[in-house]
């Protein structure tokens, strides 16, 4: 059974700083692919961030803020989260699976965590 668990969201000013943080079990890390993904209330689920076996992709709205990187010995993935801004304000996700074509496409992941919040306020 595949579990995910994020860790790392909070309350930050503008301008501040996260790391966001996906801890998997059950799944072969060197395989998955994990993506992170973010809701604001009243709007779709939107692909942040992911990073596959050999690859990493970004929103273009979280290019140059945001880096993604894996920890495959920690079977942990991890979000570090700079300059944020308000609009960046949402539940994260992190999913995974494997055999995943386009990486920051929702659909193709079948295993999701419960979510963390960040809130980006002043």
């Amino acid at each position: 059974q595949v579990q995910l668990v994020e860790s790392g969201g909070g309350s930050v000013q503008p301008g501040g700083s996260l790391n966001l943080s996906c801890a998997v079990s059950g799944a072969d890390m060197d395989y998955y692919s994990i993506g992170w993904f973010r809701q604001a209330p009243g709007k779709e689920r939107e692909g942040v961030s992911c990073i596959s076996v050999t690859d990493t992709d970004y929103a273009d709205s979280v290019k140059g803020r945001f880096t993604i990187s894996r920890d495959n010995a920690k079977n942990t993935v991890y979000l570090q989260m700079n300059s944020l801004k308000s609009e960046d304000t949402g539940v994260y996700y992190c999913a995974a699976d494997w055999g995943i074509y386009v990486c920051m496409n929702r659909g193709e992941y079948q295993y999701w965590g419960q979510g963390t919040q960040v809130t980006v306020s002043s």
